[in-house]
């Protein structure tokens, strides 16, 4: 079992003032794999208090003196890869191959992405021609709190801590208190990188308390959460108190419509983008809308491709998926697939317990359902684990008005060979994301959603522009 009791603060790792601790667990064995500190009020305090002391110097840094510690970073975390995928296969339960693939590749991608924007990135410009004495100014907000959630660990820290460096914003990062393990390696790749003391800081704890203390904290100018729509809400009032910056990636519930003129891969790319990663990604197709004339094919398709998908161990290579992270999500998982049992969806593939041959683990039956209606829970919950809604439509106007009938609005997906007609449902979509025939958003793409899939994006130059404050003045010489 691995003791990963100290926070990182001002530099040092420390141990911490809160006496709290909580175990890591192996989501494919059931198994404590680590145990960590919960931090408390007096931790947050000191972790704040550096980085608000570090924001006086780092603030005013220039661009070089940013890039050398981030491209230093960048070759570190190349060094570290294994040992950042295999953490992640441990605290969360992705399948060898993906976590190093995509897991620990996307944070790779991020840090080099965002070197690049620093360096393209022009922090003083003129207004423009009209008014030549009047200057625009991109400053840092100030010390911010990013919180990241336990499903894409890497990728969604990577995406705060590095636009929040470069642009010269200190942190307090509090990462998942279920998947801390892999935020902790790139906090050791970060003191190796030599980074200034302060700039970047690590307390571990739960939401209710760590991340509580954290953002109502009166030393925090901005707040950069991933996770529920529910812990939003939450955060979004605690900000409000003293009007702090806030950015939100939330939930989803993506609309994958399907033409009937679709490619001949799609029905399988959709089914295999809603159970990849267990499920438990924001932005998974978890609504498939297929057009009525091809309808009863498609459903026998995705239970084809259900029924082969395998499910197994994480440290196996190959193309599988694993469990999902938690005793809580399984639960959760298996009750909504009894509600939609229960609402008269009809059960094509998958179902209640584990797959066959499985006994230990939170492993979960990829599974779909027909028959299903945008008025059943199963439709509008986003369930976050492998488990597909089939929803027949009639013609574009009705798959339009059904996938944007919806809470959310992070990812939609169309599939059709009209590229005019890709075109025109992709604008009518409100969404914060379209992808169409499987063309993925690029690493540096604007991500983030409308509605209640938060505030904000994530990612390139928007990502950078979300730690940034626009002062203007006049009478420049």
């Amino acid at each position: 079992m691995l003791d990963k009791k100290k926070f990182y603060i001002n530099g040092e790792w420390v141990d911490p003032k809160s006496n709290q601790t909580i175990d890591i667990i192996n989501p494919a064995t059931e198994d404590v794999c680590a145990k960590i500190s919960l931090g408390n009020k007096d931790d947050v305090n000191e972790a704040v208090r550096s980085a608000k002391t570090a924001f006086k110097t780092w603030a005013f840094s220039t661009k070089e003196e940013r890039l050398a510690p981030l491209e230093k970073l960048y070759e570190l975390y190349k060094k570290r890869w294994a040992d950042i995928a295999e953490a992640i296969t441990l605290e969360m339960g992705a399948p060898k191959d993906f976590a190093t693939k995509l897991q620990a590749g996307t944070g790779a991608a991020h840090i080099k992405t965002f070197i690049r924007y620093l360096k393209e990135f022009n922090f003083e410009k003129p207004l423009g021609e009209h008014a030549k004495n009047q200057r625009i100014i991109y400053e840092p907000k100030g010390v911010c709190a990013l919180i990241t959630p336990w499903n894409w660990p890497m990728n969604q820290t990577c995406l705060k801590v590095m636009p929040a460096i470069a642009s010269g914003c200190t942190m307090v990062l509090k990462p998942s208190e279920v998947a801390p393990l892999s935020a902790m390696i790139l906090a050791e790749l970060i003191h190796e990188a030599k980074f200034p003391k302060g700039v970047f800081n690590l307390v571990n704890g739960d939401g209710a308390n760590t991340g509580d203390a954290l953002t109502r904290h009166q030393d925090i100018n901005m707040i950069s959460f991933t996770g529920s729509t529910r812990a939003g809400a939450l955060i979004s009032q605690n900000a409000a108190k003293d009007f702090k910056r806030v950015s939100l990636e939330l939930g989803g519930k993506g609309a994958n419509i399907i033409f009937k003129d679709a490619d001949p891969k799609a029905i399988e790319r959709g089914a295999l983008r809603c159970f990849r990663n267990s499920g438990q990604s924001c932005n998974a197709p978890t609504r498939m809308l297929v057009e009525k004339s091809m309808y009863i094919k498609a459903v026998e398709r995705v239970k084809q491709f259900a029924n082969e998908m395998k499910v197994g161990d994480p440290n196996k290579e190959g193309e599988h998926i694993g469990p999902v992270v938690s005793e809580v999500q399984y639960k959760k998982i298996q009750s909504l697939i009894q509600k939609g049992i229960d609402e008269g969806a009809t059960l094509v593939a998958g179902g209640i317990g584990k797959p066959d041959g499985i006994e230990k683990g939170y492993f979960v039956k990829p599974t779909a359902f027909a028959d299903v209606n945008n008025n059943m829970e199963i439709a509008r919950t986003e369930i976050f684990g492998p488990v597909l809604s089939i929803i027949p439509f009639e013609n574009e106007e009705e798959a339009i008005e059904i996938a944007n009938d919806t809470d959310y609005g992070l990812t939609n997906y169309i599939q059709t060979q009209d590229k005019e007609k890709a075109n025109r449902v992709a604008r009518k979509l409100r969404s914060g994301m379209v992808d169409v025939n499987g063309a993925g958003i690029a690493v540096d793409a604007p991500f983030g959603g409308f509605k209640h899939s938060g505030i904000g994006r994530e990612a390139g130059k928007e990502g950078l522009l979300e730690f940034l404050e626009v002062k203007s003045v006049g009478g420049w010489n």
